[in-house]
Parts: C-alpha cells; structure tokens; sequence
C-alpha cells in the first residue's frame, strides 16, 4: 500500500485544482502563468549571471548549468497542461476540417483522449500488462524510487546555513528536482478529460490551434507590399 500513496497525491492535487477552478479559474490561470514567467525569467537571470562571471571574473557557480537544465525541464512539464488547457499546441489542420462536421468531432475527441492516453503511459505504464504488453514503470514509479534512495543531485548543493541548522545532506535531493515529472503528467492528463468534456459540450474545438498559420499569414499578406 505504502508504494501507492503518490497516485493518491496526485489524486489530491487534480481534485484541490478543480475545486479552485470552479471558483477562481481566472485566478488559476494567472497563477499558471506566473510560475512559468517565473521559470522563463530565472533561467535568464541565471544565464546571463553564469555569463559575466565567467567572462568578466573567470569565476562563477558549479551547480548553475545543473540549475537552468532542470527550470527548462520544469517549465516545459508544467508548460504542456497550461498550452493544452489554453489552446497553444500548434497543429495541422487541413485534413480533418475537410471531414463532414460529426467526423470532425470525432477525430477532435480522439485527438483528446490521446492526450490522455500519453499522460497516462507515462505516469504508469504497469496497466498495459491488462493488454499483454511486458511494460512496468513510469514516471510515479521512477519518482518514487529516488524518493526512498534520497540520492543527491550532481552540482546543487544546500546552503551552509541550511545544512548547519537543520542537519540536512549537502546535495539537494533528486526527488524534490524530479517531482515535476508526475505533476506534470498528471496536470497533461486532467487537460486532456476537461479538453475532451469542452469538446463533447461544443464548447471547444479541437486540443490545438492548428489554423493559427494560417491566419497569421491572412492577417500580414500585405505587409510586404509597400
């Protein structure tokens, strides 16, 4: 039982989610993009920092470029939910805005639940077995692992103070780094239903903005004209 408490996190943190969407979705959507900023403007800071310290005092920090590599990862696994959720993943298009509308929305809520079904896979992959494959792991799996192990990171390390005051290890453990991957996957695959519900109730269209080229290429075809 004690392997399985991090389904029942996550289980806790999509219901917390939806409980606050239904209240203050406006809210969670700029949260949403707050963190994201946040990420994007660290990984700059950091760069640009790492940059002139090494140019300019032929100094800098050993844990920066692990630092960066891991607020890329966190931003593109929590990115995906929120361009899904937005409709950001650009797409093609053309060839199923050619099917008869009831074939559309077919194809669209495929297109749903095959968001879905990826999230799923990699969170997960044990319930294949049901199906005759010889897969096991995932991401909750492969969390969880490094979670009991309290293997360290290779460059971050915990501040002197912190390691002083509260007896903790000098490297930073890698399960607080990697936690993104489930929450992250986690976060895809309620996207994924609400997109597929939106869907089914008319009030979206598809998971991608796939005709979003094409407009762009309407709206400036003139531009060069002059």
């Amino acid at each position: 039982m004690a392997a399985y408490w991090p389904y029942f996190a996550l289980i806790l943190i999509l219901v917390l989610l939806y409980l606050a969407e239904r209240r203050h979705r406006a809210f969670v959507t700029r949260l949403e993009e707050n963190v994201l900023a946040t990420l994007l403007a660290a990984i700059t800071v950091i760069s640009f920092a790492q940059v002139v310290m090494r140019y300019g005092f032929n100094s800098g920090w050993g844990g920066a470029l692990e630092l960066t590599r891991i607020l890329f990862a966190w931003m593109i696994l929590f990115g995906m939910s929120y361009g899904l959720k937005t409709g950001l993943h650009l797409g093609v298009d053309a060839l199923i805005r050619t099917l008869p509308h009831r074939a559309f929305r077919v194809v669209a809520l495929f297109g749903a639940l095959t968001g879905l079904l990826y999230a799923g896979i990699l969170l997960s992959s044990d319930w294949l077995q049901i199906f005759g494959a010889n897969s096991k792991g995932g991401a909750v799996f492969y969390w969880h692992r490094f979670f009991k192990a309290g293997i360290g990171l290779d460059d971050l390390r915990y501040p002197m103070f912190m390691q002083e005051w509260f007896g903790m290890q000098d490297r930073v453990q890698r399960w607080i780094a990697y936690i993104i991957l489930p929450v992250g996957l986690a976060l895809l695959a309620y996207r994924s239903v609400e997109a597929f519900i939106q869907i089914w109730t008319g009030k979206r269209e598809l998971v991608i903005a796939g005709h979003e080229a094409e407009e762009l290429v309407a709206e400036n075809k003139d531009v060069l004209k002059d």
